[in-house]
């Protein structure tokens, strides 16, 4: 992945803590990162977290002060190769659906070129993850041609339930990445 930009949007579930090892993955091999956090990522992991295993300013505002002149939303839409949102909430998966654009990540993921990929690494409950609805949302997005997902596993979930649902192994996410950007 030598070269490629990759853009993490985190979201606000437990398994976002899984963002700092997928970015320093991501670097190893090659890849410039930057992220994008939603405010209920934030509480989970803190962005100067990110910022140190990535080396770049992490974004969790709209209208972020420190990139005077610029649109952020398009200026990051336009910097990146692929949008990986990991963990990917039953939430994000249905604004994305719906088209609502009402924080950074989601508006950034509107203002994509039609040719740059989003890829969705899923984590939430099972229950959740069974809900009719997002699985419609789910199915609506796959047959659009640039929304991927990468299945969740089955096991232990953070709730303490078991089934599917736990966000993929970092391998199986870097290997999904890799296939869409090579």
């Amino acid at each position: 992945m030598e070269g490629k930009h990759i853009l993490l949007g985190i979201t606000g579930g437990i398994a976002a803590y899984r963002a700092c090892d997928l970015s320093r993955d991501f670097i190893k091999q090659g890849a410039t990162m930057r992220a994008v956090m939603t405010k209920n990522a934030c509480r989970f992991i803190t962005p100067l977290t990110l910022e140190v295993l990535t080396g770049n300013v992490v974004h969790t505002d709209m209208f972020d002060e420190e990139t005077p002149g610029e649109v952020l939303h398009i200026a990051l839409a336009k910097w990146t190769d692929i949008v990986l949102i990991a963990p990917a909430t039953a939430n994000i998966i249905g604004k994305i659906a719906c088209g609502i654009a009402d924080d950074l990540l989601t508006t950034i993921v509107m203002a994509l070129s039609q040719k740059t990929p989003v890829a969705f690494a899923p984590a939430m409950n099972v229950e959740m993850w069974n809900n009719p609805i997002v699985q419609k949302n789910i199915a609506y997005l796959k047959n659009l041609d640039k929304y991927h997902f990468i299945e969740p596993a089955e096991g232990l979930l953070a709730c303490g339930d078991v089934g599917k649902g736990k966000i993929a192994d970092n391998e199986v996410i870097v290997e999904a990445v890799r296939k869409l950007v090579t």
